[in-house]
């Protein structure tokens, strides 16, 4: 018999993996029990519907994606971090399954609120962070808005043309030098 944990994490992999592939509607919780080599009695038993186990996959890859970020920005400061951890960001969105869970699934099933709540607690935060150290101010509020629609919207541009990674990592420069090189008004 399996710990708790253990199934837990073995029942949010196969979610997020299911989910990714299949998309939310397609997706068959007797098809996710089955990859996490548990009974569906589990899935119920730990997520009770099958929208609070997709709530469940979206934070497991918005957790995953975090720990990514984090990995290649930790070795860098300032803007060079901020930068590291963007690419990071981009280069996960050339994962099918990640962009439906995170952009195009995540807002239909739980609403664009729950989503950016989730996502405040990872990568958002991540951002976040990272422009106030960058700039050295406090409310980056505005400058993170624009930075996470960028970052969307070439997620989106990305699942109908991956080899506009480069042009659009350049973009992100770009858009992050015009931000190094005019601090926001006091």
């Amino acid at each position: 018999m399996r710990a708790t944990g253990e199934t837990d994490d073995s029942l949010l992999f196969a979610a997020a993996e299911t989910f990714g592939r299949d998309g939310y509607a397609a997706t068959s919780l007797d098809e996710v029990a089955r990859l996490a080599g548990v009974g569906r009695g589990a899935v119920y038993h730990r997520y009770g519907t099958k929208s609070a186990l997709f709530r469940g996959a979206l934070v497991f890859r918005q957790r995953r994606l975090a720990e990514r970020f984090v990995s290649a920005s930790s070795v860098r400061i300032g803007w060079d971090a901020l930068r590291a951890g963007c690419t990071v960001m981009l280069d996960a969105y050339l994962d099918p399954g990640v962009r439906r869970i995170l952009l195009i699934d995540g807002p239909a099933v739980l609403g664009p609120e729950q989503v950016r709540t989730i996502e405040d607690g990872h990568v958002g935060d991540l951002l976040r962070r990272g422009l106030q150290q960058a700039t050295g101010d406090r409310d980056v509020e505005a400058r993170l808005s624009v930075l996470r629609g960028a970052l969307a919207e070439a997620g989106l541009l990305l699942a109908r043309d991956p080899a506009a990674l480069g042009a659009l990592e350049r973009e992100i420069d770009l858009l992050l030098d015009a931000f190094e090189r005019n601090p926001a008004p006091a």
